[in-house]
């Protein structure tokens, strides 16, 4: 029989926080950079001091052998200038290293150096003798008949205590510019990272709480414009949804008429039949049909410009380079089919822009069939596309109609707007909201005035080149 075996559970590493991260980079950048300011400041005190050593042992050396004044000890004649080495040891040995002087003398380390020195085989040696801590310096000396070396040797106390002293000054020296750094670094740290911290805060707000309030801003720097870059975000954010609230709650208000009169007939028909109840006419059964057909018709032309209205708030649709007379002329052909008797008078100029091709179409045949929908029967439509000589175009569609009134020209471009002339018409009210938010996404704006046979104009106004 086989048992399971449960696993133990995996430690997650813990992550180490960018504040951290930081400090700890400039306390290792400082501590490299004093690392090796004091490794170079120490050895070059160490070459120099020990380098002061030899050059007084040299200095001292060369006045031993060039002093021709002699004092005579007993049976050995030795320069005066040895009576004046108080400070060091010094002697003077043959090559098997037996001293020359015939009085006892506190001798200076004797090594191979030395040896070698006093046979001959070299003329100089520096070393430091690690045992008695001293310097010690050969140079053949001539004076005496037989092959012999001047050995000097120096104490290093006071040098190597200097140079400990200083290692100890380097040290607490780097220590505390390293100490002060990681505060500093902290420091740093906390103060260029708060504005981050209130990105990630307000980024948590609105995930749990959709408050898409800005977050204020302080400075100029680089994770200023970062905070000013989310606040434009947010805008657009907020901008959007309250786009979407708008147009769900004006699409319900809109729904809620057609849909309570197309239950009311559906409901009326459906109790006719019931058994026992009155009976409907030919004629009252006609009219109820022609309704019910009409406000289907409604409803679908209300739907599909609510789906045009939220594709246009959508995201910008990939854009291309358009003639803008071939829209035109495409709508024309479709404004065409169902305009009935309706005369277009067409002026086109050409006009090149980059935008969408289909969203302009869609607002160009918006423009028109609102113009054959108040123009009298054989009416005259009047399209005019022409540059105004400022990087704009104007494309113009004016009919005969009964035009706009004062009260009505400023909010005919508005989402569900209709006049109090247009509420018998057919039309969801979208149609000129549409061409407006087409425009403006290309750039551009609209307008709308009386047109000179009486009737409306509307224009749009749209950037672009003639070339």
């Amino acid at each position: 029989m086989t048992y399971g075996t449960t696993a133990e559970p995996q430690a997650t590493p813990q992550r180490v926080s960018l504040r951290t991260r930081i400090t700890l980079l400039a306390a290792m950048c400082v501590g490299g950079a004093v690392a090796l300011v004091s490794l170079g400041a120490y050895i070059t005190v160490y070459r120099g001091l020990y380098q002061q050593v030899d050059d007084s042992l040299l200095a001292r050396a060369d006045a031993l052998v060039d002093n021709t004044q002699v004092v005579s000890q007993g049976r050995t004649e030795i320069p005066s200038f040895f009576l004046e080495l108080s400070d060091i040891k010094f002697d003077v040995i043959d090559d098997s290293g037996a001293s020359a002087f015939d009085r006892p003398v506190e001798r200076p380390p004797i090594g191979d150096d030395e040896l070698k020195v006093a046979s001959g085989a070299r003329t100089t040696s520096f070393r430091t003798d690690e045992a008695s801590d001293t310097r010690v310096l050969a140079v053949k000396y001539p004076f005496f008949s037989k092959p012999t070396a001047l050995v000097l040797a120096q104490p290093l106390e006071s040098t190597k205590s200097t140079l400990a002293k200083l290692a100890v000054v380097l040290i607490v020296i780097g220590g505390s510019g390293i100490i002060v750094a990681a505060i500093a670094g902290t420091a740093v740290a906390r103060g260029s990272l708060r504005p981050v911290q209130r990105l990630t805060a307000a980024a948590e707000r609105v995930t749990y709480t959709g408050d898409l309030r800005p977050i204020p801003v302080a400075g100029d720097d680089e994770l200023s414009r970062l905070t000013q870059s989310f606040n434009a975000m947010l805008g657009a954010v907020a901008e959007s949804q309250e786009r979407q609230r708008r147009l769900v709650a004006d699409a319900g208000h809109e729904l809620r008429t057609p849909l309570t009169s197309l239950r009311t007939n559906l409901e009326l028909m459906l109790a006719s039949e019931a058994p026992g109840a009155p009976t409907l006419s030919a004629r009252d059964r006609v009219e109820i049909h022609d309704d019910l057909r009409a406000q289907l018709d409604e409803l679908t032309q209300l739907i599909g410009d609510l789906v045009e209205l939220a594709r246009e708030d959508a995201a910008p649709l990939v854009q291309d380079h358009v003639e803008l007379v071939e829209v035109v002329e495409a709508a024309l052909d479709r404004a065409r089919r169902r305009a009935g008797d309706i005369v277009f008078d067409v002026r086109l100029h050409p006009w090149h822009l980059v935008g969408h091709a289909a969203s302009l179409e869609r607002a160009v045949l918006n423009l028109l069939d609102n113009a054959v929908k108040f123009s009298p029967p054989s009416g005259t439509v009047r399209v005019d596309l022409r540059p105004t000589g400022d990087g704009y175009a104007f494309l113009q569609v004016a009919d005969a109609g009964p035009g706009i009134s004062d009260a009505d020209l400023p909010h005919v471009f508005d989402r569900f707007y209709r006049s109090q002339e247009a509420r018998t018409l057919p039309g969801s009210g979208l149609g000129l909201a549409i061409v407006k938010q087409a425009a403006e996404r290309h750039g551009g704006s609209v307008f709308a005035s009386r047109s000179a046979d009486g009737g409306a104009l509307m224009a749009m106004r749209l950037p672009g080149s003639s070339e």
